[in-house]
């Protein structure tokens, strides 16, 4: 009687097999970007017709080229940009892109993906675990991000704008270079998706703004009790703008900021994050320490230029 051989599954080999599966559904998604003098960059099918990608790849505002992953080359044009953020969005000129499947199951040690397509010759790759997940943190762009991922991956030239993905191949968040000196990060697909409807629809992000200038301060614990809660620090106003949205609103130098439509404020970060574009040319509430004592005044936030 012959013997049957035992085949033994390798695990080695499946997972071999996972990474490059999930390189191959992630990949449907993910664009060349040609939008600058140097060598090309990547981007993440938004919809049909749009790509999101990073914006300081975007260097050129005209003869803009993607390929597809299909090796279709289709002209782009710029759709919006937030530079704050460093995302951009660029519309085809047809449609005939798989919108990439997202996902914000994100976590400390979970294994990633990063994709890229920075050149003809097809997907690139490279995967480790998520090392954290950080945030709010202002960027040298002037803008702020309430929360970002740092990972193992290896972010080669031209993988800013592309994705990172889960071992499913969904995206998780856009890779870029462009935040920070000398180190790459990753825009959670929450924050990117965001800023990436708000392209679509106004081709910019707005931004509130008060018009006032400000330093934190310790509240004392006299005034604290009065608030009627723990909080430490507040905003010292010690500027207005002549006829500004806070001067409008009834605000003195040397209020101290406390809170801003719910959400206290306890340094400028905070005052940046509650002034969103929700807030712009709409009445919100302000609370501040007059004189040790708790007000509220409603201020038309303006928009940020």
């Amino acid at each position: 009687m012959m013997k049957k051989e035992l085949v033994m599954a390798n695990p080695l080999t499946d997972f071999s097999n996972g990474l490059a599966s999930a390189v191959e559904k992630g990949g449907v998604s993910t664009i060349l970007v040609d939008a600058r003098k140097r060598y090309p960059a990547s981007g993440i099918a938004y919809s049909e017709e749009l790509v999101l990608t990073a914006d300081h790849v975007v260097t050129r505002e005209e003869n803009i080229k993607v390929l597809l992953p299909d090796g279709r080359t289709l002209s782009a044009t710029i759709a919006g940009r937030d530079p704050g953020s460093d995302l951009a969005l660029l519309r085809l000129s047809e449609k005939g892109l798989t919108p990439a499947r997202t996902s914000d199951n994100v976590k400390v040690g979970q294994l990633v993906l990063a994709l890229g397509r920075p050149n003809r010759e097809g997907m690139q790759a490279s995967w480790g675990i998520v090392t954290s997940i950080n945030g709010p943190t202002r960027t040298f762009r002037g803008g702020l991000l309430d929360e970002y991922i740092r990972t193992e991956t290896t972010p080669y030239p031209g993988f800013s704008g592309g994705p990172l993905v889960n071992t499913e191949g969904e995206v998780l968040g856009l890779n870029t270079s462009g935040l920070t000196h000398g180190s790459s990060l990753t825009i959670p697909v929450k924050v990117a998706w965001q800023v990436a409807e708000a392209l679509a629809t106004h081709g910019t992000v707005k931004r509130g703004y008060l018009g006032v200038r400000t330093q934190p301060v310790e509240i004392p614990e006299a005034a604290r009790k009065a608030l009627g809660r723990e909080q430490n620090h507040g905003l010292l106003v010690v500027w207005l703008e002549e006829n500004g949205p806070a001067e409008k609103g009834g605000l003195l130098v040397g209020d101290i900021l406390v809170a801003v439509s719910g959400q206290p404020v306890g340094d400028p970060d905070d005052l940046f994050s509650a002034l969103g574009s929700d807030a712009v040319g709409k009445a919100i509430a302000v609370e501040i320490l007059r004189g040790g004592r708790p007000e509220t005044v409603q201020v038309t936030a303006g928009e940020r230029k």
